[in-house]
């Protein structure tokens, strides 16, 4: 099972990149509540989550102003918005249809909103080993390989996707690399598909 720690992550490298001003914030897959305190810090005028666990969404009321518990598919009709700004921080892996829901998020998007998401790499050299040198996929209870992810994405993958639901793609970014920026720097970057866990990628409406 999944800790409580799974729901609390800060994100606070994500924040500290979201375009200003941040104004209205909905934050899909909220957990506990955890990046609410730097979204407030980064100048959120209002907070708005979207958390399918019950419990999780009842903690982060202590923090944002709604929260609503449901699965985002149905709670995108629930919402009051318009969001300027809407986060989908590790969720768009759990969905049976994310390109849907990305789509559908339009319907609560400001004018010029932007939606940021962070995905796990299926390029990530770890799954080449277990694929190629353990020959299993290597589930796992959290992390790149969790046993909920139901869709893997790329760097190409998750850019493509977003275009297609009427997001236009402005910057893709990735989790500072520590251990290996040496080789990051050798290969001249080449290296960064397969080095980094995650991808975060921002995109303005233009619908």
């Amino acid at each position: 099972m999944q800790g409580d720690g799974y729901y609390e992550n800060t994100r606070d490298d994500i924040v500290r990149e979201l375009p200003r001003p941040i104004g209205s914030v909905l934050d899909v897959g909220c957990g506990s509540g955890g990046v609410g305190p730097g979204l407030r810090r980064a100048g959120a005028s209002k907070l708005t989550g979207i958390e399918v666990v019950a419990e999780q969404a009842q903690r982060a009321r202590e923090v944002y102003d709604e929260v609503i518990a449901a699965p985002v598919e149905q709670a995108i009709d629930e919402l009051h918005g318009p969001f300027d700004t809407i986060i989908c921080l590790d969720v768009l892996e759990h969905l049976v249809d994310p390109e849907a829901v990305m789509s559908d998020l339009h319907r609560v998007a400001a004018p010029g909103a932007r939606l940021e998401v962070s995905v796990p790499n299926a390029r990530h050299f770890s799954l080449v080993t277990d694929l190629v040198v353990r020959g299993t996929f290597g589930y796992t209870d959290w992390g790149h390989r969790d046993r909920t992810h139901l869709r893997w994405f790329t760097r190409r993958d998750i850019v493509n996707a977003m275009e297609r639901c009427g997001w236009r793609v402005q910057r893709v970014s990735h989790p500072e690399l520590h251990r290996a920026r040496g080789l990051d720097r050798a290969t001249r970057g080449l290296s960064t598909e397969f080095l980094v866990g995650q991808w975060y990628v921002l995109g303005v409406s233009v619908r």
